[in-house]
């Protein structure tokens, strides 16, 4: 009889070692994201996330498990984010939660993980509520926040020694943290600066002409811009129709991003001063690497997003090898001063406040051949971006 069973047991695993690997042999990642209403930015984001599961897969996976990742569009509502990540949780039965690129999304998501004590990797949004205001035990964040962006500007735009400012931004939580983080650091930086206009723009449907208009009527001597997107390009090209750009420094977020640039074509602002991607012109070995394997695998060049969604999937990986399992609590501590690899070069998530040190390109714009592109530019640490650790103590709420 035993040896009847041991035959059976023995056949039995001859018989199912071809077969796909079970749910228990995989580790599932379940991704929310916007990906209908942001498809511009999430393609290139699932894209970078599927180029390093592909490589971390080949070498085996994470403690001997294939990583398999599982997403879900939110719709750009909160709401239909929160029915998701439930969805993945208990049918799914995904391990951690990842993704989100509006800020909105992101602090649903944020407060889900808190309540359902989830551990939730925040890829994308940029709202510094994620790791302050509104920061928890389960929330890690890996782009760099809405106030690293504007103090990664702030000592260029001061050396410009230009005293009247206007502000355009769009009028929610990121635009109105930017101008504010940007208004606070300057005015440290250079006493005597003046903001002249505050241009808040409903996001999606800025009058760019009459913006345009406005803001010159009110005489600045430079213009710090955080529009993106569809109102970014209606900005500039009414800008320029008016000569408002003609002899006069503009500071913009995001603006030197390929998601952004490139569809402004031979439309592209000129010397503006911007955080961006340069990807075409980063020279390290790690980035040459990401480079060739992303053209290789999707004939296409990366953006901004590619490389997000590329981090996020490493730092799992690097996350749970230092756990050494995928259980929530043992994630939190393996993430909190978590180092990891990746084509900028090396990050750390801060114990503090759970915000990585993903760094930003800061440079100036060009026109080349019809194309608008980063014609100078460099490399900001991320861990020089941040506040002390006193201000992240009053600004983050005690658990």
């Amino acid at each position: 009889m035993r040896r009847y069973a041991f035959l059976t047991i023995a056949a039995l695993a001859l018989a199912t070692a071809g077969l796909p690997a079970r749910a228990e042999d995989t580790i599932k990642i379940g991704d929310i994201n916007s990906y209908k209403a942001m498809a511009s930015s999430t393609v290139h984001y699932k894209r970078g996330a599927e180029l390093a599961i592909e490589e971390i897969n080949a070498t085996g996976g994470v403690l001997g498990r294939k990583l398999e990742l599982i997403v879900r569009d939110d719709g750009a509502n909160p709401g239909d984010a929160v029915r998701n990540a439930e969805e993945l949780i208990s049918r799914e039965q995904v391990a951690v939660l990842t993704g989100t690129i509006l800020s909105n999304v992101g602090l649903a998501i944020t407060d889900f993980a808190k309540q359902r004590k989830i551990f939730f990797l925040a890829s994308a949004p940029l709202t510094d509520k994620i790791v302050w205001d509104n920061g928890n035990r389960y929330t890690f964040r890996l782009r760099a926040s809405t106030y690293s962006h504007a103090a990664a500007l702030v000592p260029l735009a001061a050396q410009l020694k230009k005293k009247r400012w206007a502000m355009v931004y769009p009028n929610y939580e990121y635009g109105q943290s930017a101008v504010a983080t940007f208004k606070k650091l300057l005015r440290q930086a250079q006493p005597d600066v003046e903001f002249v206009a505050d241009m808040a723009t409903p996001l999606g449907k800025i009058d760019a002409g009459a913006v345009a208009q406005a803001v010159g009527d009110a005489k600045p001597d430079a213009i710090f811009n955080v529009l993106f997107g569809s109102d970014l390009a209606k900005f500039v090209r009414e800008g320029q129709s008016r000569d408002l750009f003609k002899d006069r420094e503009v500071v913009s977020l995001l603006t030197g991003e390929p998601e952004y640039l490139d569809p402004l074509k031979s439309d592209s602002p000129d010397n503006w001063l911007v955080t961006g991607y340069p990807w075409y012109a980063i020279d390290t070995p790690e980035h040459k690497a990401f480079l060739t394997a992303y053209q290789k695998k999707f004939s296409d060049y990366p953006r901004i997003a590619s490389l997000v969604g590329y981090d996020t999937m490493k730092a799992l990986a690097a996350g749970i090898a230092k756990a050494k399992s995928t259980d929530t609590e043992k994630l939190v501590t393996a993430f909190e001063g978590l180092s990891f690899d990746t084509p900028s070069g090396r990050l750390t998530f801060r114990p503090q406040d759970h915000q990585s040190t993903f760094g930003l390109y800061v440079g100036r714009t060009a026109i080349k051949d019809g194309t608008g592109y980063m014609k100078s530019f460099s490399y900001v640490d991320g861990s020089t971006l941040q506040p002390s650790d006193a201000e992240v103590q009053k600004l983050r709420p005690k658990e």
